[in-house]
């Protein structure tokens, strides 16, 4: 009997929450984003409800500005862990659900990042994922010797060619290569030793690593990236892709774009698990979950809005907050964000204050706002549609919202079939239904 699509669901575990404003709440321990017990409470919350995995966003800077000056220090996304340490211990504490970290290509060498995340598929039994990423900023530049960020063509180009040489790194060793034999004094068959020896445009890498073969072969590939250089990278190597698209005629084309292309690299399109990402905010009924959403809409302080909207729009502080979104200017530094943004202005009537007030809400991911049937309904209606395959849960404050995520709607969820009630596996792979990872042939 064939068995029933279900969704697959991940935890994001960044800081405090998705809202910006979720640590002046009065629940809130705004120290809690370098406290491990913070971060793991969140991740057994999750693995109780049986999710996937926990998802830890990263980047190498601070990248917030002081643009309008005053906003920075009123800001909660300064310092954090770093994620394969924490990942790390999280994974020594948990026994099922995956842990999948950002890694950068743009300021990291494929063998410190092929190295890592071997080493944390090995620690956790097989639950290892990495998310791929050529980092965007400046300010990251200017913490590893430059001045200015990559260009963009220059760095995708380097983003596919690192991949390259982490999955080619990772086949350094055949599966029973380590043969250990003390009668003999052989501890690997030389046979089954694969030496990488790459040169190329970017990178000159000779391997063999030093892990062993992973658990899962090699540990699941996330990619992140909406552009068509970055669905190249996913259509070849990744096993699972986040987006963020907010609306679901964009979804079901982004998705039915992407999967179209697995092919071409000898992939079938269930290989690749779509996962966009909701920021829900739920009660027990639809106006406990309203009552919740505008209470932190009420904290944010519109100095930390009219930051989220600096780097798209400009600098708005001298506009009235109530009043309207004015065009952006014409040497805005992030020109699609601006016109989406001022879209979204103009076609929902917006203020300044409504337009920051919904960027702050979730970093400008879907944000969700109902009962637990109303979240499920939209929930399936995007995995039913032809929009996803399951969703990268980004709770507003953390670990508050996921608890109630986990108590209300996931049960819902299940009440339909449309997730599990217990895991198929204890590998990452197994669980999310990825292809396994043979050997390459020669």
């Amino acid at each position: 009997m064939t068995r029933k699509r279900q969704m697959r669901l991940g935890l994001s575990i960044r800081g405090l929450g998705y809202h910006l404003a979720a640590w002046r709440h009065e629940d809130m321990d705004p120290g809690g984003a370098l406290d491990f017990h913070h971060f793991l409470k969140s991740a057994q919350i999750a693995e109780a409800a049986k999710f996937d995995l926990v998802f830890l966003a990263d980047s190498v800077a601070v990248r917030q500005r002081d643009e309008p000056a005053g906003s920075l220090c009123r800001s909660s996304q300064n310092v954090e862990l770093e994620p394969i340490t924490l990942l790390t211990a999280i994974a020594a504490r948990t026994s099922h659900i995956g842990v999948v970290a950002t890694g950068s290509t743009s300021y990291n060498e494929p063998y410190h990042i092929a190295r890592k995340f071997a080493s944390l598929d090995h620690i956790s039994g097989g639950r290892a994922g990495w998310n791929v990423v050529t980092s965007w900023s400046d300010e990251e530049a200017r913490n590893f010797n430059r001045d200015q960020h990559f260009d963009y063509d220059t760095r995708y180009e380097r983003a596919a060619e690192f991949v390259d040489v982490v999955a080619g790194l990772w086949n350094s060793w055949e599966d029973d290569a380590f043969v250990r034999d003390k009668a003999s004094g052989v501890f690997y068959d030389p046979a089954k030793r694969h030496v990488l020896n790459h040169v190329g445009k970017h990178f000159k890498v000779q391997g063999p690593l030093s892990s062993a073969r992973t658990p899962q072969g090699r540990p699941i590939i996330s990619q992140a990236g909406a552009n068509d250089a970055g669905k190249e990278i996913a259509a070849r190597y990744a096993d699972m892709v986040y987006t963020g698209n907010v609306d679901i005629e964009p979804a079901k084309a982004f998705y039915a774009s992407l999967k179209s292309m697995l092919p071409r690299y000898g992939r079938h399109p269930d290989e690749l698990k779509i996962m966009p990402a909701i920021s829900p905010y739920v009660g027990r009924t639809e106006q406990e979950a309203r009552d919740k959403f505008e209470e932190l809409q009420a904290l944010i302080d519109p100095a930390i809005g009219l930051q989220q909207i600096y780097r798209q729009l400009g600098d708005m502080s001298a506009y009235p907050l109530d009043g309207p979104v004015p065009p952006p200017p014409a040497d805005v530094e992030m020109v699609s964000d601006a016109q989406r943004l001022y879209n979204m202005a103009q076609k929902d009537n917006l203020t300044i204050r409504q337009l920051y007030e919904r960027v702050a809400a979730a970093s400008s991911m879907r944000v969700v706002v109902g009962s637990a049937e109303q979240i499920a309904d939209t929930m399936e209606e995007w995995f039913t549609q032809g929009a996803a395959d399951g969703f990268n849960i980004c709770p507003p404050m953390l670990p508050h919202s996921a608890e109630e995520f986990c108590e209300l709607v996931v049960p819902e969820l299940q009440r339909r079939g449309l997730f599990r009630t217990e895991y198929e596996g204890t590998t990452l792979r197994e669980n999310l239904g990825a292809a396994p990872q043979p050997f390459p042939a020669p």
